[in-house]
């Protein structure tokens, strides 16, 4: 039974979730201490979490910027407002994915559940991609080019594979999609955008933002040394 921790304040809605999520078979937890969130999450080792914005004493963007200093669970954001800004804020923090209240148990199920699809792409494949002299393991979502390394989201290990796979030719922005979210409806082009923006920085810690470029209109594409 795969766990989520939930992180919100709001009774209501807390046992709204316990109750939609336990008749999808998934296992819920709650916080206990709100000075111990980042805490009480990695003692946890849930499969996925779902954070609130507004918390008592510091906020969710907070608690997702301690837990990715040492963790790359999903994390999917709830927010009370109309969201476009902190949804970018969201994305680009590492969450996985967003949700505004009010919102369907329903809805939230096909994003988890389109989360976990992608952490599992692939499985049965070889566990290691090679794009030149930088090696990306597709289970782990690890780059490596020597002695660098950069840990990649699930989102961004997918991506990022997919371009492997497709080096020196464009990727287009609906094959990427479909590719993560399995051709739901679920999640923006701009989500995508910034999904794309958190990616180049990453690279940089490997040396490969440069040859991640966009081909206006479009798609991606990762330029082979022979172009350079």
């Amino acid at each position: 039974m795969q766990k989520v921790f939930i992180v919100e304040d709001d009774q209501a809605i807390i046992h709204a979730l316990q109750i939609g999520l336990k008749k999808w078979n998934y296992q819920t937890q709650i916080v206990t201490d709100w000075q111990q969130v980042a805490a009480e999450i990695l003692a946890a080792q849930p499969d996925l979490v779902i954070m609130d914005i507004t918390l008592p004493m510091y906020d969710g963007f907070f608690w997702t910027g301690k837990l990715r200093e040492s963790s790359q669970v999903p994390v999917i954001f709830l927010s009370a407002a109309e969201l476009d800004p902190n949804a970018v804020r969201a994305l680009a923090m590492g969450a996985d994915d967003y949700l505004t209240k009010p919102f369907s148990i329903n809805v939230l199920v096909s994003k988890i559940q389109a989360i976990f699809r992608r952490m599992k792409i692939n499985q049965n494949d070889i566990n290691d991609l090679m794009f030149e002299d930088y090696r990306l393991n597709i289970l782990t979502n690890n780059l490596k080019m020597g002695q660098k390394q950069v840990k990649l989201t699930p989102t961004e290990g997918v991506i990022l594979k997919l371009l492997f796979l497709n080096a020196g030719q464009v990727v287009s922005k609906k094959t990427i999609m479909n590719e993560l979210w399995q051709g739901g409806s679920f999640i923006d082009e701009g989500a995508l955008n910034v999904n794309l923006s958190r990616l180049r920085k990453k690279l940089a810690v490997v040396d490969l933002e440069n040859r991640l470029v966009t081909e206006r209109k479009q798609g991606y594409r990762l330029v082979e040394k022979d172009e350079k």
